[in-house]
């Protein structure tokens, strides 16, 4: 078979206090596959020299081409011999079963190398060479179900963009319907405020109505009391006037004597009294003597003359 490149080292950046020799080892690898392909790695494995071993394995081993070369190496290439015959062609191809592969390696190449002091921090398939008589019917398998995965997404796509679109459009009638329903609502608020006002004016109109009524009514019994009080008063006045009088013409013992008294009560307090002389039927004649020849019958008189 064909020979296998030198592998290539290289020492990593400390990544830590505690890590400071790690190196990765870029090998490639070449075993028969399960199926009997011959199969082809192209891997990078990172490891590591503890200080604390360093001394041991300088002692055991030689310097560091020597670990390389005497211990790592080896144990690369019969760990991945053993791993990959217990894997079909095809496991290199498809990723799951290159994944697999992967882990595998990576946990049997750190149980082998750890008893010799070397930790093994990770194997990195970066590359596999498969024969074209297997990875070509493998590669357009693949494509297809890919080709199938990506039309079966296309599906799924148009179908959620069509369940998007009709999600949008109930959204958009329910957004009509809820305007159309707020609108309603609104109009039934109004409606009903409206309603209330009308209600409230119909029924302060009432109660104006009933409390004018109790107004009037009251004045009216107002006046009516006010009109009987005076009734009454004038009555018991104008009875106390009566008995009063009564009592009056008692203390004069004569009617005609308490009519003269009154007479005379009433008279003017300035009238003035003449006696005027006169012979019979010359009464007339005789007034002209004093202050009333100018009414009555002395007027006349004066007149025919």
């Amino acid at each position: 078979g064909k020979k296998a490149p030198k592998p290539a080292l290289r020492k990593e950046e400390q990544k830590s206090e505690d890590i400071s020799n790690v190196f990765v080892l870029d090998q490639f690898v070449e075993f028969p596959s399960k199926d009997g392909f011959e199969i082809s790695l192209d891997m990078t494995v990172e490891f590591e020299l503890l200080p604390k071993n360093i001394a041991w394995i300088y002692r055991s081993y030689g310097d560091l081409p020597a670990v390389v070369d005497k211990i790592i190496m080896p144990q690369i290439l019969s760990v991945s011999r053993m791993k990959g015959s217990a894997y079909g062609a095809k496991d290199f191809i498809v990723g799951e079963g290159r994944e697999k592969f992967q882990n595998d390696l990576t946990e049997a190449l750190d149980r082998v190398l750890n008893e010799r002091k070397i930790k093994i921090h990770g194997a990195l398939i970066r590359h596999v060479n498969v024969p074209m008589q297997i990875l070509d019917p493998i590669q357009q398998a693949s494509l297809a179900i890919e080709t199938d995965l990506t039309n079966k997404e296309k599906q799924n796509t148009a179908k959620k963009q069509a369940e998007l679109n009709t999600e949008l459009s109930m959204i958009q009638q329910r957004g009509e319907q809820v305007a159309q329903e707020t609108e309603k609502m609104k109009a039934e608020i109004q409606a009903e405020q409206e309603k209330q006002v009308a209600e409230i004016n119909a029924d302060t109109l009432k109660q104006t109505a009933l409390i004018e009524k109790t107004i009037a009514e009251v004045k009216a019994e107002k006046t009516k009391r006010m009109g009987k009080a005076e009734a009454d008063a004038f009555k018991l006045v104008e009875g106390e006037k009566a008995v009063g009088s009564q009592l009056k013409v008692k203390a004069f013992n004569d009617p005609m004597a308490y009519n003269l008294w009154t007479f005379a009560n009433t008279l003017n307090p300035d009238i003035k009294i003449r006696v005027v002389h006169a012979g019979d039927g010359t009464l007339w004649t005789d007034l002209d003597k004093t202050q009333f020849g100018n009414v009555g019958g002395a007027k006349l008189l004066q007149e025919k003359k």
